[in-house]
C-alpha cells in the first residue's frame, strides 16, 4: 500500500519543491537572455577619420553597447505601433539602405505619408532632420513617427506599457537605464542611439579614397563631372553635384529648392518659416547607396538615376526660390540647361554606384535580433 499520496507533509514538501524550481526557472529564463547575449559598457562608433569629428550626441543620451541593443529591438518592435503590425524598419528596410521603395509609406491607417521615407544612414553627423528639417537632433526625429496618427498612431505612454508587459523589455531597460522604468523618453532615445550606429563607410567609393580600389574609366570620369561645374567658355564640362553633395559623405547638411516645381505642391520649409525664400527648399540628402534607395526626391517621383540626372541636365524648373548653385549652370556657352552628353550621363551614374556600400545592406548589427531570437528558439 503506497501510503506517500496520503501523507500530507510529504505532499506540501513536494509541491515546495516544484515551486521552487519552477521560480528558478522563471528567474533564469528572464535573466540569462540578458546576461549571456548583451554586452555593456561605452559603443565604439568606428568611422573614416575623412567623415570628421562634428558629431551630435546629446550629453544626456551616450551611446552604449547595451542602449544600442534596446534600440535595435525597438527599431523593429511591432508593439510600438496602434495595430501591432508596424515598426520604424516597415518604412525604413535595411536591404533598400533603410528607405521602403516606395513613393509614400502608409501608415497604421493606411492613409499614406505626405513625403518620402528617407535612408537612415551616417545620421551621427546630422542635426536637421526630415525633408523640412523641423526636427532638432535623433530624438525628437524618432519620437515624430512613433506618435503621429497617420504613421505607428500610438502615444508613447501607451507604448511604454506595452513593454512593460513583455517579455525581456524591463529587464533590458534595467540594464540600461538603472532600473526597471519604461517611459517615451527612454524609448526614443534607445531609438535613437541605434541609429546612430547606422555608419556607412564601405562602398567602393571610400575604398578608392583609403588607396584599395581602382575605380574604371567611366567611374573615375563620372566622379571628375560630378566634382566641376561647368565652364564652357574654357571647355570644361562638369554636372555641377559637390556643391551639395559633396565631401567623403556626399552630404551636407543644406536645404534647396532644385527645380523640381515653378509652382511646388508642397511648399517644403516655407510651411515652417512662412518666408518666400523658403518655397520649395528640402533637404539636401545623401548620395549614400542611391542605387537602392529609389523612388527619389522628397515626392518620389522619379524611379530610376537616369530621370534624376536628366532632370538636372534639361529640366530645372525656374522659381524665385530656386538653389542659387543652379542657376546658369550650363555646358554650352550661354546656355539655360546643364545639358549632359549621353556618355557623360552614363559615366555620372557609373560614379554613383560607386556609392553602394554592400556591407551596410547586409550587416548583422543592424538587422532584425527578433527574428533572429526566433530562429534560436526553433532550435
Amino acid at each position: 500500500m503506497n501510503h506517500t499520496k496520503h501523507n500530507p507533509l510529504l505532499n506540501r514538501l513536494r509541491k515546495g519543491r516544484v515551486m521552487f524550481l519552477l521560480l528558478i526557472f522563471v528567474i533564469v529564463s528572464g535573466w540569462c537572455y540578458v546576461d549571456s547575449s548583451i554586452e555593456t559598457g561605452p559603443y565604439n562608433l568606428v568611422y573614416p577619420t575623412n567623415f570628421g569629428n562634428r558629431v551630435n550626441i546629446p550629453a544626456d543620451n551616450p551611446t552604449t553597447k547595451q542602449g544600442v541593443y534596446l534600440g535595435r529591438m525597438l527599431f523593429y518592435e511591432t508593439k510600438l505601433s496602434s495595430n501591432n503590425k508596424l515598426s520604424c524598419s516597415s518604412c525604413h528596410q535595411q536591404d533598400k539602405a533603410f528607405t521602403d521603395g516606395r513613393a509614400f509609406s502608409p501608415g497604421v491607417d493606411g492613409i499614406l505619408t505626405p513625403r518620402n521615407s528617407m535612408s537612415l544612414v551616417n545620421l551621427l553627423w546630422a542635426r536637421k532632420f526630415f525633408w523640412d528639417g523641423r526636427a532638432n537632433g535623433l530624438e525628437e526625429q524618432a519620437m515624430t513617427p512613433l506618435t503621429s496618427p497617420h504613421e505607428m498612431g500610438q502615444s508613447l505612454t501607451t507604448s511604454a506599457q506595452k513593454l512593460t508587459q513583455a517579455t525581456n523589455y524591463p529587464t533590458l531597460f534595467k540594464l540600461v537605464y538603472g532600473d526597471e522604468k519604461i517611459t517615451g523618453d527612454r524609448i526614443v532615445k534607445a531609438i535613437s542611439q541605434f541609429e546612430r550606429t547606422l555608419i556607412s563607410a564601405n562602398s567602393r567609393y571610400d575604398q578608392y579614397l583609403r588607396g584599395a580600389y581602382q575605380p574604371t574609366p567611366d567611374e573615375l570620369k563620372g566622379m571628375e563631372l560630378f566634382n566641376t561645374m561647368p565652364h564652357p567658355e574654357k571647355g570644361i564640362r562638369g554636372a555641377n553635384c559637390s556643391h551639395c553633395h559633396g565631401g567623403p559623405k556626399t552630404y551636407m547638411e543644406l536645404f534647396h529648392n532644385n527645380g523640381l516645381d515653378s509652382l511646388p505642391k508642397d511648399s517644403g520649409m516655407e510651411i515652417l518659416t512662412r518666408l518666400p525664400a523658403d518655397r520649395g527648399r528640402f533637404k539636401v540628402p545623401t548620395l549614400r547607396n542611391i542605387a537602392f534607395t529609389a523612388p527619389y526626391m522628397h515626392d518620389g517621383r522619379f524611379k530610376t538615376l537616369e530621370e534624376v540626372v536628366d532632370h538636372y541636365s534639361e529640366h530645372i524648373e525656374q522659381s524665385a526660390s530656386l538653389s542659387s548653385f543652379l542657376q546658369g549652370e550650363s555646358n554650352e556657352p550661354g546656355g539655360k540647361r546643364l545639358k549632359l552628353l549621353p556618355v557623360e550621363k552614363k559615366q555620372l551614374i557609373a560614379f554613383l554606384n560607386m556609392l553602394t556600400d554592400s556591407t551596410f545592406i547586409t550587416n548583422p548589427a543592424f538587422s532584425d535580433p527578433h527574428l533572429l531570437s526566433t530562429k534560436n528558439k526553433k532550435h
